[in-house]
């Protein structure tokens, strides 16, 4: 059922055996993010039309994982025992646990030399996120200026540096205790919401991509630049009004857009992007905290707190 943390239970199952075309994960580490706090409370309300209406889909939650192929299914021919793979389930979820079977085909791809598990897993949500988000939807170009909200969350931390991978000006915000990180990833500008409103920054920004939702369209329009783009993973009904009027209106936009809801063959080959970039050091996942998964209602807890830096993994080695 949909509520608190509390409504989170370890149990005991069988391991399960793969299918023809399936292969057998050993989890080492899974993420905890804020999408699985909404995932939990069923809340805003009107999600519940993809996520279930009185109770969740999905029985075991989790989205990404990074482990150890422990047995194939008939018919697999990309991977075989002792391969070490991380991928991303999405809405399917299961991966709160030790063992997950997954399609051959699905979002998967082999770990990186040099790369944790816990790093593989951190990287997968908020870089698959926000490079959806910034190559796809914002179409961000070379010599662009981008402010970045929450730019010291798990999509923030992520977004900030593919940003100045595909050659932007970074403004990120965050509160001040955490602008030397911020500053660490690459940004060339940090304001501290606390001592600064970056909404007041006239004509500025090319693109605002608000990752945690805290700031509407209405109050950052007057930051973007002629034809400028405000976006968000967060869905609210102003967002959706706003998208709906700048659609038909013109001019500056505001869009969201549910990047775990696209297909698998596209998301497969920003897996695969993403893997270069963390091979070559192009992208560094912020870790947090680290829990076991005895303390799974801990870490959806501190994830609540909204004080977070970077991810919160579960490690289930």
């Amino acid at each position: 059922s949909y509520g608190p943390p509390s409504v989170l239970k370890v149990v005991s199952l069988n391991k399960p055996e793969p299918a023809p075309g399936e292969i057998l994960v050993k989890i080492e580490a899974t993420s905890v993010t804020a999408a699985h706090t909404h995932l939990r409370t069923g809340k805003p309300y009107f999600g519940r039309l993809f996520i279930g209406l009185s109770k969740p889909k999905m029985r075991i939650p989790g989205t990404d994982f990074a482990g150890v192929v422990v047995a194939v299914g008939r018919d697999v021919k990309k991977f075989r025992v002792g391969d070490v793979v991380f991928g991303a389930s999405d809405l399917k979820g299961s991966t709160y646990a030790e063992y997950l079977n997954f399609p051959e085909n699905g979002v998967v791809e082999l770990l990186p030399d040099g790369v944790s598990f816990a790093e593989a897993s951190a990287a997968i949500d908020g870089g698959l996120t926000a490079m959806s988000f910034l190559r796809d939807i914002g179409k961000i170009k070379r010599g662009q200026h981008i402010l970045i909200n929450g730019a010291s969350g798990s999509i923030g931390t992520a977004a900030v540096q593919l940003a100045k991978f595909f050659g932007a000006k970074v403004t990120g915000v965050c509160s001040a205790g955490n602008r030397e990180l911020v500053k660490s990833l690459g940004a060339d500008e940090v304001i501290d919401y606390n001592s600064e409103d970056f909404t007041r920054r006239l004509n500025t920004f090319d693109i605002i991509f608000d990752t945690v939702g805290k700031r509407s369209f209405s109050e950052c329009k007057a930051a973007l630049k002629e034809n400028g783009l405000y976006m968000s993973p967060v869905l609210n009904l102003p967002l959706l009004f706003a998208q709906i009027k700048t659609w038909i209106t013109g001019g500056k936009k505001a869009l969201f857009s549910a990047t775990g809801l696209r297909n698998d063959i596209v998301k497969k080959k920003d897996l695969q992007l993403l893997k270069e970039l963390l091979e070559h050091g192009f992208l560094k996942p912020v870790i947090d905290r680290k829990y076991m998964l005895e303390q799974i209602v801990n870490a959806h807890q501190y994830i609540e707190t909204g004080r977070k830096r970077g991810n919160v993994v579960v490690e289930l080695g």
